[in-house]
């Protein structure tokens, strides 16, 4: 199977990433989750709700929707801030230079295997984060970029939902013994699709600094 792929690319402040990661890894989750499936019988089950809640960011220009689930929001803040953390510790560390690096949302289903053979997680569904720290010069240039930023999250976010509606392959319902094969049944009153989030860091790119100067050039003009 030919995992569906998407990659974003921004230049952020670095008080701006977790936010940034936040935003669109909530958005994605809430396309992603069902409510809790509860089962009469085989073949038999009803479908709870999903909470949901407006979520408003502090260094962008922002207001988004997720999931109202507090497991759901811990998981994505402790690795968003790690990432967050990990980017602006390699910018200290190389006194000021640029960094990038890279945040992803993975969806995937088990394939069981025959014993002696572990189970294979096989991913569907992937979505990539390229983000580069940079630094502004003025109080001026961080309002400004706050606002752009906004406006490029806000895109990407309209994207995600345009994305969700169009048909793609999602994995069929399962029966109650192979729930968990596809659906994270650990929550309490939540059913994502199974999903993990991973991330690095490295060298910017020459195309990636392209990016944000013409951002920076843009913003700057207004």
């Amino acid at each position: 199977m030919n995992a569906r792929t998407q990659v974003f690319e921004m230049a952020l402040e670095g008080r701006q990433v977790e936010e940034a990661v936040s935003s669109l890894f909530h958005t994605l989750l809430f396309h992603r989750t069902l409510g809790k499936f509860h089962y009469k019988q085989e073949g038999n089950y009803c479908v709870g709700t999903v909470g949901y809640e407006d979520a408003d960011c502090d260094f962008v220009d922002l207001t988004y929707v997720r999931c109202s689930s507090g497991d759901i929001k811990k998981i994505v803040h402790k690795e968003a801030t790690a990432f967050s953390e990990c980017l602006r510790s390699q910018e200290r560390e190389t006194q000021g230079q640029a960094r990038s690096g890279h945040i992803s949302l993975t969806f995937y289903q088990i394939k069981k295997a025959r014993w002696p053979f572990p189970s294979e997680s096989i991913p569907w569904e992937v979505w990539n984060l390229r983000m580069e720290i940079m630094t502004l010069a003025s109080e001026i240039e961080r309002q400004l970029y706050r606002e752009k930023v906004g406006e490029l999250l806000a895109e990407k976010i309209l994207y995600i939902a345009e994305s969700m509606n169009r048909p793609s392959y999602v994995p069929k319902m399962p029966n109650q013994p192979e729930l968990d094969l596809i659906f994270d049944t650990s929550f309490a009153d939540i059913q994502p699709y199974l999903f993990k989030i991973s991330y690095g860091t490295s060298p910017p790119s020459t195309s990636m600094g392209t990016t944000v100067r013409r951002l920076l050039k843009d913003t700057l003009s207004i």
